[in-house]
């Protein structure tokens, strides 16, 4: 007999009010709880030249100091300095939903004279993410796989001077295929609203003539809100963002006063929006098309070394094998040999 409460949903005579709604609709809730309890990872890297505002942006948008003790290094140091790996992790909560977020900054980058394959040691810290994931990902315990992959990176172009850099158009090209680039115009205060608008284009030209590629924002469905699709579409075109930062909300000047979260005055609130509400799809992204192009590339090395090594058995398996009927050759010959001698010291015996 069919209980009348699982069908409580479709028009049956039992009463919402006393039976809770069983039907396959609640599977949202289902996901949305396991979720929040699970918690969610998220790496966000954070390349430019020292000086543009990295570390005030980042405090900025999440609200805390991750850099306290930060040092500015001294001219001298500057002259050789390599590029290093600064890491920091902060757990946020809201409203039950945990989040670790791991900041990842690389100090020293594009502040030598000589900056040539400066970005190396970051495509080789996004390759050994990557590599760690797959290892967890092809182990044997698979429930708690720590994703330590670059979800998103801040990649912050200076105002002085006019559009990209040669180094930024190297950088962004070899890690548009890596990771969701997101390009920022820093200090955007020094500009005027005419010499932002040119360099906003020009930076979007070089990106366009070089082939790179940064990340897009998905577009709405159609049965969203009207006001979600203007945000989103003001948020596309703000891309480069322009921004100016500070972790008071505004900058003071002599000749007045920048409020960092204006619309008017800086693209920081639109970079927020666009972070917060496009965090789950800078996940997939990573994981369905960077990580998964990493993988394919990465198996497929791995079966052509093995392809190798099997060969090169092969040929060492024919060549013992060879060597084997060649001692065995030897054997038999010296057997007849004995043999033979034998038969004729029988006869001489006889005679």
């Amino acid at each position: 007999m069919t209980d009348s409460r699982y069908y409580s949903s479709y028009g049956n005579n039992a009463s919402n009010n006393d039976v809770p709604f069983l039907g396959f609709a609640n599977l949202t809730n289902q996901v949305h709880r396991k979720s929040a309890k699970k918690g969610f990872d998220f790496s966000l890297c954070v390349v430019g030249e020292s000086g543009l505002g990295k570390s005030t942006l980042i405090n900025s948008l999440f609200g805390s100091s991750l850099y306290k003790n930060r040092k500015i290094p001294n001219v001298e140091d500057t002259i050789e300095r390599t590029v290093e790996i600064s890491t920091n992790t902060v757990d946020i909560e809201e409203r039950g939903i945990k989040l670790k977020l791991t900041i990842v900054e690389f100090p020293g980058y594009g502040d030598s004279i000589n900056n040539y394959n400066c970005f190396s040691s970051i495509i080789n810290y996004i390759d050994e993410q990557f590599d760690k994931f797959l290892d967890h990902e092809s182990g044997l315990n698979r429930k708690h796989i720590m994703d330590s992959r670059i979800h998103c990176c801040f990649y912050f172009i200076s105002p002085i001077g006019y559009g990209l850099k040669p180094t930024d158009i190297e950088f962004m090209k070899r890690l548009s295929g890596k990771v969701n680039i997101i390009p920022i115009i820093s200090k955007s205060d020094s500009l005027t609203k005419d010499e932002l608008t040119k360099m906003k284009k020009k930076v979007l030209n070089d990106i366009q003539d070089n082939n790179i590629t940064i990340y897009s924002i998905p577009d709405c469905d159609s049965d969203e809100e009207e006001s979600y699709k203007e945000q989103i579409k003001q948020i596309k075109q703000s891309i480069p963002f322009a921004i100016c930062s500070s972790e008071t909300g505004k900058r003071q000047y002599p000749f007045g006063t920048v409020q960092c979260e204006s619309p008017d005055h800086s693209d920081f609130v639109k970079l927020r929006s666009l972070l917060v509400s496009n965090m789950q799809d800078l996940r997939e992204t990573t994981n369905d098309n960077h990580y998964e192009s990493y993988r394919s590339a990465r198996l497929a090395a791995r079966g052509s070394d093995t392809h190798s090594s099997l060969g090169l058995l092969d040929d060492n398996m024919e060549v013992d094998k060879d060597q084997i009927l060649k001692e065995k050759e030897a054997e038999l010959k010296r057997m007849a040999e004995c043999i033979a001698r034998m038969q004729q010291q029988l006869k001489s015996q006889n005679n």
